[in-house]
């Protein structure tokens, strides 16, 4: 999965037309954020940046286009999901980065299908797009300075707090929560209890 300037040059191209001028920018700001956190956490800088470009390449402001991407490619939804179908977009990112772009590292699509919902046992890539996504600089929100702050100190606390941000986010709209969150979250303050015993 070369990650050289060619390569680079032709995913950014292809994305272009795959999803929106917004997007596009989004994602961008995704891969350079991810880029600054890996060097700062010693993560593979070059499996950040392709992640952080491709991650939203499934999205689509249509249900319908994702639904049918979801059924085209056999990707199984739990309750949750189709209740709420927007958060099916990592998993058809991911499919879409593995046939799109010919991107086949296991951990580089792992961080892209699960970079809304985060998982038990994340890796240190999924840590790192998880929040690239939701500190670059695009977004704006009370406490995001905090975060992109904590980001650079503890990465496990920034990934915490960025999960109770989101948590608190989707209580207040009234959305269904993933028990996926809520078992990462309790995840990585189980394994945080465990390293400071």
């Amino acid at each position: 999965m070369g990650m050289d300037r060619v390569f680079q040059r032709q995913v950014k191209e292809r994305l272009r037309e795959m999803i929106s001028q917004e997007r596009y920018r989004h994602s961008l700001q995704v891969a350079d954020t991810a880029v600054q956190l890996a060097e700062r956490w010693r993560a593979s800088v070059e499996k950040a940046r392709i992640a952080g470009l491709v991650h939203d390449c499934g999205k689509s402001p249509s249900r319908n286009i994702l639904l049918k991407r979801v059924l085209e490619f056999g990707i199984v939804m739990d309750e949750i999901e189709q209740a709420e179908p927007q958060l099916l977009h990592g998993h058809v990112s991911a499919e879409l980065a593995l046939r799109e772009f010919g991107i086949d590292d296991e951990e580089v699509l792992s961080s892209i299908r699960y970079h809304t919902t985060g998982r038990v046992s994340m890796s240190l890539l999924e840590k790192i797009v998880y929040l690239a996504d939701y500190i670059e600089p695009g977004r704006d929100f009370p406490g995001v300075d905090e975060l992109r702050e904590l980001a650079g100190q503890d990465l496990d606390v920034a990934v915490l707090r960025a999960m109770d941000l989101t948590l608190i986010h989707v209580i207040q709209r009234g959305l269904l929560i993933h028990p996926r969150t809520v078992a990462a979250r309790n995840w990585l303050i189980s394994s945080r209890r465990g390293a400071n015993n």
